[in-house]
């Protein structure tokens, strides 16, 4: 089956919510439920395999292999553990969701987002090209900004949604550069390929670089400290959110990536010291904050930074078994935290308000929620028989094993030891408090209402799954767990021994920090007056404060820099070049490299001065613009009979039709200017204008120069060999385009199809003046459309489009193609509008430019696609031979069809700026919509 439905199930299944809108919570619920279940079912078809034993299953769809980037899917014991995580949790957040947003307008927009999440999630646990799993790290950083910001009206939520992106943002472009050396030191992107390559990267010079940004870049995202700010600050999303966001996935897509890298980079001093530190600090801040925190979300919210750092401290740890403890903690806290944060939400719901001190004695209301919590609450504080207990006490036997440097031996059990006993404080904290202590205190909601017993099921399941496996421990590990710690050591291991987690010292150390957990909850009144009495540090605030001052301080740069002058960016470019290459080329001796030149005859010469004078006049009169614009026009001219004075008939095709659509378009839009611009250059800076472009002028000249005369070999010499047995044609400009550089074309004409839309934008509904044609009978020349222009224009037409196809159709062989044929029919057309006016010409198109656009890119990328159908890279083209009755033999290449929609892009662009920028000198004003 193929690995890709994994994703693509939740991928399109986020479709249905949003076609859906103003329908129930109940049927979004259960629509989104089906690719999340399908989901479900078909990694749980996988996970006998991979008990068994089973190896790591890759499938890889080639892209661009010579970027190494492939689509390609790799499912392993680790990999599907986290799936099955997310997608597990995921369905009973939806059905949890069904009950949460009952009644409410947009939960459309929600069962889409988390859909999407969904997806983002399994494609970086799935992903077996590290570039391919940045694409899904970044899109979970944006679909978690747009859950945490959920709420668009409240001010908190988008501060803790603009916080979260930064952080986990920033941390994602350190990722990337972190990937990009590691990929580049392993010699491929494949996952398989940087796993095998352990030693080897872990002596590379750039270990310490490389290591430091991809730690970054997981730090961020699983919210260690000092990153971890955003993850409290995003409780301000939909409970719905917050149990799934930050129980189960996105925090924990740095942890999988710790554990996922761990061959390749792990077992090193610096691994050790940065994974374990970073570890200790997150789990001691989280579990001693925690402790003070007023809001329920808040305290859980702390209390996952805490197990998130416990997971990082055992990763790091470097012990046969520390990443097996690791693994097994995380899915436990998934299983306890989901429930608890569920339980925060539904009597926030039902009491109006988080706040602990005034949520009190919700037993009487809410029994069985407060039963299905205290399993939950228990499991959190590591109490006998339940699952955390037994993750707990594989911390303290893995904390015990450690044996270098000196300080750790001590230092890191006691450590644990301490924030154990925070754990239990809170864990008693938000259970007593909420359901116990005494009576609601001003509860903006009264009565409180329980939740009926259907909206308790996911809670219920979830408790159930917590209950066996602290009941079943062993099983649970030999089934999920342990496949998952081979996968991601890369190695045969030992099966956990759970039953061998009974030693005198774990036994200690759980008992002190249950014990020290009551008494320190027991003496909570003076203790949260001492606390009440430090400063008091409101880290939105600051963050707030330094997004202010680096707004402020980057704008003050950028508009330093950014005036709007384009004369100030030329001169920076220009002078940057000028010292740089100037730099570079300080030492050269010998400038011309022995190459003989070739003669120069009298006629190239003439067209050189002829060339180098229009380009003066440009100059001389440039406050005059439309002398400007001709001289423009006839150095593009002079600059085509240069190109096909030196054998580049298709530059010179080109260069002709682009100078034409040029001078027309310019000519439409100096109608809207002053005929002459001010004098605003004082001759201070005309001086040092000219002595930068002087300075370009000659050091161009003499690089060219230099490189010119020295005999080297050049990427042509690869594109002469191949252009007629790898692309089907002689004309290698053309075979570049649609063939070897297809995939450039193919970006080329987007980018000109979205320029033509921006200018169809800008000028939907704009009117800059009205302009009124006087005609007098008495002399032609006044006549807007003259007769005889018209009538050579409608004799030109398909004489000038016949030209375009036959342009087009050898274009594979001889001078021509997609691009020169769309440039002749544009210019034809072109006149069609200048002969007959606009609305005349507009009547007679026999289709809107717009769609033609849009037709263009599309059939220049099925093109494109159409090659994976057959097993080979994007983009592959395909020619042969075919013989045709009465007519022969013909050949056919797919580069056609690529040829096909550059040339529908190029005439539906040209003729969409030109139809609308003509559009403004009509008499009616912006009038009907053209393109």
């Amino acid at each position: 089956m193929p690995l890709a439905l994994i994703i693509l199930l939740p991928l399109t299944g986020a479709c249905l919510p949003a076609l859906m809108r103003g329908q129930s919570s109940r049927l979004l619920a259960a629509v989104a439920a089906i690719p999340a279940t399908l989901t479900l079912l078909i990694l749980l078809s996988w996970l006998p395999h991979m008990a068994a034993g089973g190896e790591a299953v890759v499938q890889r769809l080639a892209w661009l292999p010579s970027l190494g980037l492939d689509i390609a899917f790799r499912l392993d014991g680790l990999g599907l553990l986290f799936a099955l995580l997310i997608t597990a949790i995921g369905c009973l957040i939806l059905l949890y969701a069904r009950y949460y947003f009952e009644g409410s307008a947009t939960s459309a927009r929600f069962f889409t987002l988390i859909l999407l999440f969904m997806a983002a999630m399994l494609g970086i646990v799935l992903s077996e090209n590290l570039l391919f799993m940045l694409v899904f790290w970044e899109l979970t950083s944006l679909v978690s900004f747009l859950l945490i910001g959920y709420h668009t009206h409240d001010h908190a939520a988008r501060l803790g949604a603009r916080m979260s992106l930064v952080i986990t943002g920033g941390g994602g472009l350190a990722l990337l550069a972190g990937v990009v050396l590691l990929g580049e030191a392993a010699g491929s992107y494949e996952l398989s390929a940087v796993l095998a390559a352990g030693e080897r990267l872990r002596d590379h010079e750039h270990y310490a670089l490389m290591l430091n940004l991809i730690l970054l870049g997981a730090f961020t995202k699983s919210a260690q400290f000092p990153f971890h700010l955003w993850l409290p600050h995003a409780m301000t999303a939909p409970t719905p959110v917050s149990a799934y966001l930050h129980s189960a996935t996105m925090v924990k897509a740095g942890l999988f990536l710790v554990a996922r890298l761990h061959p390749a980079l792990g077992d090193t001093a610096p691994w050790f010291h940065l994974v374990t530190l970073t570890g200790m600090l997150t789990l001691m801040v989280g579990a001693f904050v925690a402790m003070f925190m007023h809001d329920m979300k808040g305290l859980l919210a702390y209390s996952t930074v805490s197990h998130l750092g416990l997971v990082m401290l055992l990763l790091g740890l470097g012990t046969p078994m520390a990443v097996a403890a690791a693994l097994f903690h995380l899915v436990c806290h998934a299983l306890f935290k989901a429930p608890l944060f569920m339980m925060a939400g539904y009597v926030d719901r039902a009491t109006g308000t988080r706040d602990m001190r005034r949520i009190n004695g919700m037993w009487r209301f809410m029994p069985a929620l407060m039963g299905l919590s205290a399993v939950s609450a228990a499991a959190m504080a590591g109490l006998p028989l339940m699952s955390g207990y037994l993750s707990k006490k594989m911390l303290f036997a893995e904390s015990l094993q450690v044996t270098a440097p000196d300080w750790a031996v001590v230092v890191i059990p006691l450590w644990v030891t301490l924030a154990a006993l925070f754990s239990v404080a809170y864990s008693i904290r938000i259970f007593h408090n909420v359901f116990f202590n005494g009576r609601p205190i001003d509860l903006p909601v009264w009565p409180p209402t329980s939740p009926r017993a259907a909206a308790l099921s996911p809670i219920a399941l979830l408790t159930l799954a917590t209950l066996l496996v602290g009941l079943a421990p062993q099983a649970f590990y030999a089934g999920l767990v342990h496949p998952a710690f081979a996968a991601a050591r890369q190695a045969m291991v030992t099966p956990y021994d759970i039953a061998a987690l009974g030693g005198r010292v774990p036994m200690l150390m759980s008992l002190f920090a249950l014990a020290g957990g009551v008494l320190f909850y027991h003496w909570r009144d003076p203790l949260f007056r001492l606390h009440a009495r430090l400063p008091q540090v409101d880290a939105k605030e600051i963050f707030d404060w330094l997004m202010r001052r680096t707004i402020a301080l980057s704008q003050r740069r950028v508009f330093q820099l950014e005036n709007g002058s384009l004369q100030r960016y030329l001169t920076f470019i220009m002078a940057t070049v000028v010292v740089l290459v100037g730099l570079a080329l300080g030492g050269v001796t010998h400038w011309h490299g022995g190459a003989a030149l070739s003669p120069l005859d009298p006629l190239t010469l003439l067209a050189a001065v002829l060339l180098c004078l229009s380009a003066i006049g440009v100059v001389v009169f440039h406050h005059h613009r439309l002398p400007a614009l001709l001289l423009l026009g006839v150095s593009g001219l002079f600059v085509t009979v240069t190109f096909a004075r030196f054998s580049a008939p298709d530059l010179a095709l080109t260069q002709l039709m682009v100078e034409v659509m040029a001078v027309v378009i310019m000519m439409l839009a100096l109608s809207f200017l002053p005929q002459t611009s001010p004098r605003g250059s004082t001759r201070l800076r005309m001086g040092r204008d000219l002595a930068i472009a002087g300075l370009m002028g000659v050091g161009v000249a003499a690089f060219s120069f230099a490189i010119l005369t020295r005999p080297q070999q050049t990427i042509a010499d690869f594109f002469l060999a191949n252009s007629v047995p790898g692309g089907g044609g002689s004309n290698v400009v053309n075979v570049i385009l649609v063939d070897f550089r297809g995939f450039d074309t193919l970006g080329e004409i987007t980018v000109l199809g979205i320029a033509a839309l921006a200018v169809f934008a800008f000028t939907r509904d704009l009117h800059l003046k009205e302009r009124v044609v006087e005609t007098n009978p008495a002399h032609w020349v006044a006549e807007p459309y003259p007769i005889m222009l018209r009538t050579v224009a409608r004799l030109v037409l398909p004489i000038a489009l016949l030209v375009s196809a036959y342009i087009f159709l050898r274009g594979h062989n001889l001078p021509g193609g997609g691009f020169i044929a769309g440039l002749i029919t544009a210019v034809a057309l072109t006149l069609q509008y200048m002969a007959g006016g606009l609305v005349w010409a507009q009547a007679r198109m026999l289709t809107a430019f717009r769609p033609l656009i849009g037709a263009g890119v599309l059939i220049a990328t099925a093109t494109g696609l159409g090659s994976w159908l057959f097993g080979f890279p994007f983009l592959t083209s395909a020619h042969g031979h075919l013989h045709l009755p009465l007519v022969g033999e013909v050949e056919l290449a797919t580069a056609m069809l690529f040829d096909l929609g550059v040339y529908a892009t190029v005439v539906g662009a040209t003729l969409l700026i030109l139809a609308n920028l003509g559009k403004l000198m009509t008499v009616a004003g912006p009038g009907e919509e053209i393109g």
